[in-house]
């Protein structure tokens, strides 16, 4: 199977991706040794969580501005490669990163399905401001309410918008490509579902994935996939 010929013929596309995407980009991913879930603090899931934001205010911002934030990072091969095919064909990205790399890379249509860390809005008023102010402070400077990164955090839904774009992206696909996640997280895994019984399937994935019947697997770093990938 070749997954240059699988994309050429493709006419409708869709990429399902995760943290292994943006690790050639070093940023860390999120339970894996030496990820960002991996740092002697309390369960993460409590510090990425709404009860930490409205309860621990300070505690949410000490961590997620330590250990999120990679402004400097910049997209590799993969962002590369799948911000090509969406300016080429009728593809689109659904990431489960909230870095902004698919979207600094240039994608044409990309759904960022928990949100972005590089928008950032007041609590208070609502206005939005620039990640560069939220580092420097959690305070609004205007009116002095907390400030937040516009991402999805444990005990919140994701937006009933975000979840009908996904949803109608894959009914559409004849080709899902799923590459740097194990499909672990849900609702995000769960939009397999969606997929039509027709539509190919392909995860790149260094460990074997519990894939549904007919799906094809590349056993193999993503970087190296992509960089012979020929579009």
């Amino acid at each position: 199977m070749s997954l240059t010929t699988e994309i050429n013929k493709a006419a409708k596309i869709v990429f399902l991706t995760g943290a292994g995407v943006s690790t050639p980009s070093g940023i860390p991913d999120y339970r894996s040794k030496g990820g960002i879930y991996d740092n002697g603090q309390e369960q993460p899931e409590y510090l990425l969580s709404k009860t930490c934001l409205e309860q621990e205010p300070e505690k949410f911002y000490q961590f997620v501005t330590t250990q999120m934030y990679y402004p400097q990072a910049q997209p590799n091969i993969i962002h590369q490669k799948m911000s090509l095919i969406t300016q080429k064909k009728s593809a689109i990205i659904i990431t489960q990163n909230v870095d902004g790399l698919h979207v600094k890379a240039g994608a044409k249509r990309v759904i960022e399905f928990h949100g972005s860390l590089y928008r950032v809005y007041c609590q208070r008023c609502g206005q939005r401001v620039d990640y560069r102010q939220y580092l420097q402070s959690m305070y609004h400077i205007n009116c002095g309410g907390i400030l937040r990164p516009d991402i999805v955090l444990y005990e919140e839904p994701i937006a009933a918008k975000t979840l009908e774009k996904a949803v109608a992206a894959i009914i559409a696909a004849d080709l899902l490509i799923v590459c740097g996640t194990s499909l672990r997280v849900y609702p995000f895994a769960g939009l397999l579902a969606y997929r039509q019984p027709q539509a190919g399937l392909i995860a790149i994935n260094r460990e074997k994935l519990d894939l549904p019947v007919g799906a094809e697997q590349l056993t193999m770093d993503a970087t190296t996939a992509f960089e012979q990938l020929q579009i």
